[in-house]
């Protein structure tokens, strides 16, 4: 491997904290094993865990790592060019492009090169940027598997997407919506326009109406943020309807795992939690969406690397409409 360079721009997490104590610095590329690709980075985007590990929060995230997260360069959520393959990889060869969610094999994607499994990694989609393609990954899928998978959404159904203005959401509308489903968003009011640009039938601020006090039924609720107790959520969900978490705070988690064989018995309704799997089937299936126009990544803001903390500060304050993006590009 001859990149004519043996150092990177990475912005590094040496403690928990706030995004000010992150720093850019400059340290080794890392070289691929016998499985893995080397790309070169174009753009990453930011997800709610980078959020929680640069700040340690919640504690439970601290038990592995009581110190600093175990991964010192974070992001998850890549795309950029293989520069470099390793002695067993098949699918892959220097100057693909590709994308792909590394939470399952070490992170690292806010650099400027990283490592990544051949499995984590999918060809990027034609047609549309490096920053667009980064914005896919992770929201996606959670997106998709949530849906899907632990929802099973059928065609027609009434779904409400709690949370529906951020990256899982602007993707799950559009998804609901290929399949006939009547949407509800439910975020603060400056994300409603979003909201309706993917495709929501309604639209609701959180700040202004309690969509558990409605009159309104839903076959199937996708919960992004979890910020309402499950037995207010399941008021709203109809007989024979799933409820699905993605998100949410830990007493509203383990409440709702706790009274979930209860509602189920007395209320013939589901209440599940979704463990996200990263996956190269589910990315396929995405690249398929947005190749045919179907489905277009949505982005807030674009940042620079060296500007990275602060994207993650904006998407941890709740402010992001879409996705939020971090570009290697130096002219950003």
């Amino acid at each position: 491997m001859n990149l004519g360079v043996s150092t990177m721009k990475a912005l590094v997490c040496d403690k928990y904290g706030m995004p000010d104590d992150l720093h850019l610095e400059e340290v080794a590329i890392p070289l691929p094993k016998a499985h893995e690709v080397l790309i070169a980075v174009h753009a990453a985007s930011v997800n709610s865990w980078d959020w929680d590990l640069v700040r340690g929060k919640p504690y439970l995230t601290r038990l592995a790592a009581p110190r600093r997260p175990r991964q010192r360069i974070l992001g998850a959520d890549v795309a950029g060019r293989v520069v470099a393959v390793g002695s067993s990889v098949q699918r892959y060869q220097p100057g693909d492009e590709v994308f792909g969610d590394l939470s399952g094999c070490g992170w690292g994607g806010f650099a400027e090169y990283v490592c990544a499994g051949e499995e984590a990694v999918t060809p990027k989609p034609v047609g549309i940027s490096f920053e667009q393609a980064a914005a896919i990954p992770q929201a996606a899928v959670l997106a998709l598997q949530g849906l899907r998978d632990v929802g099973k959404l059928r065609k027609g159904s009434r779904v409400l997407i709690n949370g529906a203005g951020g990256g899982v959401g602007t993707f799950a509308i559009p998804f609901a919506k290929l399949h006939d489903a009547e949407v509800t968003g439910v975020d603060a009011a400056e994300k409603l326009q979003v909201m309706r640009s993917v495709g929501a039938d309604h639209v609701v601020d959180y700040r202004d109406a309690d969509f558990t006090a409605s009159d309104r039924r839903y076959d199937l609720i996708l919960d992004v943020v979890g910020n309402r107790s499950v037995f207010g959520i399941k008021r709203v969900l109809g007989k024979g309807g799933t409820y699905v978490m993605v998100g949410g705070t830990m007493p509203n988690i383990l409440s709702a795992l706790l009274a979930a064989p209860l509602i189920a018995r007395l209320e013939q309704k589901t209440v599940k939690l979704l463990l996200h799997k990263p996956k190269h089937e589910d990315q396929l299936v995405w690249k398929e969406l947005v190749e045919a126009g179907q489905v277009v990544p949505v982005i807030d803001r674009v940042f620079s690397l060296g500007n990275a903390a602060e994207a993650i500060r904006y998407l941890g304050e709740g402010r992001a409409r879409g996705k939020v993006v971090v570009s290697m590009d130096p002219q950003v």
